[in-house]
């Protein structure tokens, strides 16, 4: 295998139906810049079209942080009107949670400020024994600006939320687990390998229901209870109705691996 560009800001590697993004810019603790941004916007746009990417894993070079924020030198020589401008375009974390496809962090160090608003856009949080999680915003004059005070109430709730945005704190990794803000942790070598196994254990099941799956669990936290369970419904139905399901209950009944088409 050759080595990566060191210029390369977001390198790319296919596991099989994985492709794991690693954000490359270990000297800067993987701030995102803009062109980081933009990298991994398009990226996840290639990922979204390609069927055979089936589930996506994100996570940061070096061993200290998946991304440390965003690069606050960057943010000191904007004007309010340059701000403006960035926050009109398409936000890189909204484009990571518009993807059908599941996407995986696997947070290996500091998680703080836009890291963690890029960690809260993904599915599922894989994080190392190491890693920190914070919003340390407002510590700046600022506040989160990418997500974290509407994403992260619905991932650990108000009060934790409001704790974490409003201290600028940062929590450890067994804190973030017991919080619900990470979902596993494990040793700092293990963090890249854990979330590729699940992320393949994902992309061996059919895509089209797991695509469903991620529409409506996701859909219980913008609508009425009545509504998310007449979208299961409809969902279910869309699922019953493909070659997927045949080829499921097949394969259960023959005592195989079944053999998905995505149909």
């Amino acid at each position: 295998m050759t080595t990566p560009r060191a210029d390369v800001l977001v390198l790319r590697e296919r596991r099989g139906r994985v492709e794991l993004l690693t954000l490359n810019r270990p000297e800067k603790r993987n701030a995102l810049n803009e062109p980081l941004r933009q990298a991994l916007i398009t990226a996840i746009r290639d990922s979204a079209g390609d069927p055979a990417v089936r589930v996506v894993v994100v996570t940061g070079a070096g061993e200290k942080a998946f991304v440390a924020g965003a690069d606050v030198g960057e943010l000191a020589a904007r004007s309010v009107v340059d701000q403006q401008r960035v926050m009109r375009e398409r936000r890189v974390y909204d484009v990571v949670a518009a993807l059908p496809k599941p996407v995986i962090a696997a947070v290996n160090g500091a998680c703080l400020g836009g890291g963690l608003e890029l960690a809260l856009a993904c599915d599922v949080r894989i994080a190392s024994s190491t890693a920190t999680f914070g919003q340390p915003e407002v510590r700046l004059g600022l506040i989160p600006g990418g997500g974290a005070t509407q994403r992260l109430p619905r991932v650990i709730g108000l009060g934790a939320a409001l704790k974490l945005v409003m201290s600028g704190e940062a929590v450890t990794a067994d804190e973030a687990l017991r919080m619900g803000l990470a979902d596993e942790v494990v040793p700092p070598t293990d963090v890249v390998p854990r979330a590729l196994a699940l992320a393949e254990r994902v992309a061996a099941n059919s895509p089209a229901a797991v695509v469903s799956a991620k529409r409506a669990v996701h859909a219980a936290l913008d609508t009425s209870l009545a509504a998310g369970l007449a979208l299961e419904r409809a969902l279910f139905l869309v699922c019953f109705a493909g070659e997927d399901r045949l080829e499921g209950t097949r394969a259960f009944l023959e005592r195989r691996p079944p053999q998905f088409s995505d149909r």
